[in-house]
């Protein structure tokens, strides 16, 4: 496991605080916990996947599947337990943090013990956000005000990140939903989701959002296997080594593996061997 890990050098910060920061690539089913904390701990995941397990606002375990692209907050006593996937374990970046100004982060963010998990809305400000993370983890020969300065363009990005973006007043709601559906689909096509997952991002329900998406842009398991094709596609072009069958399970196809050969006739104009 490459272990990249600082100590802050001074505590005379009020409002915001750094205690430790770091960069951590594991290894397979590598396992941290279960542990509780004194402060808070931001990790986001640059690739890989894990589980975090934690408990949440009534002292009850919760698992949380966390992949690349996503993060987790822990907070001060809560006992938790996270452990690198055995196939792609992950690699994440990591805060430890805390002062006056703490629960303001958390409140606009909207995290707390029964929704730890981060989940961006804006790619831009996500990608800026990891910039300045992967910045302190590599620069800890900063002075104390230059890595705060640093910190402080975190957590305005962090929360830059999760904020929805609201539709204008001239567009259909209709169209602002399919355009979020379509972004969801394209940035979590290797895994298993359904429009209920589509829903749930957006805080709806399945009937709202069906009603919001036309068919056809639905997420329906069709448009979901096209996209995963397209996606694979891409791989086979990259990777000839590729079959069929390891390009289904790269892109959870595998078990519509069946229906592959004659979506694929369509848009490819043959099926792979």
């Amino acid at each position: 496991m490459d272990n990249n890990f600082h100590i802050f050098p001074s505590e005379t910060f009020i409002d915001l605080c750094l205690y430790q920061y770091g960069h951590e690539k594991c290894t397979p089913g590598h396992l941290f916990g279960p542990a509780t904390r004194n402060h808070y701990l931001f990790h986001y995941v640059l690739s890989g996947t894990g589980t975090l397990m934690a408990t949440n606002s009534k002292g009850q375990n919760v698992n949380y599947q966390v992949r690349s692209g996503q993060g987790f907050m822990i907070f001060p006593g809560q006992i938790t337990t996270y452990v690198a996937d055995i196939q792609v374990p992950w690699e994440y970046v990591w805060v430890e943090f805390d002062g006056l100004r703490t629960t303001e982060i958390l409140n606009v963010c909207g995290f707390s013990k029964d929704a730890p998990v981060y989940m961006a809305h804006s790619r831009e400000a996500r990608k800026k956000m990891v910039d300045e993370l992967i910045y302190i983890s590599q620069n800890s020969e900063q002075s104390p005000f230059h890595l705060m300065g640093h910190f402080y363009l975190f957590a305005d990005l962090l929360a830059q990140s999760v904020a929805r973006p609201q539709p204008a007043a001239t567009s259909k709601m209709s169209d602002y939903y399919i355009k979020e559906a379509i972004n969801y689909m394209e940035q979590n096509f290797q895994n298993t989701i359904s429009i209920e997952d589509i829903a749930e991002s957006y805080e709806l329900t399945e009937l709202p959002m069906a009603c919001h998406i036309p068919m056809g842009l639905s997420g329906s398991e069709q448009e979901i296997i096209l996209l995963r094709i397209d996606k694979g596609y891409s791989f086979l072009e990259l990777a000839e080594h590729f079959g069929i069958s390891e390009m289904a399970c790269r892109q959870r196809l595998s078990r519509a593996l069946h229906k592959c050969r004659t979506l694929l006739e369509e848009p490819l104009g043959s099926t792979p061997k």
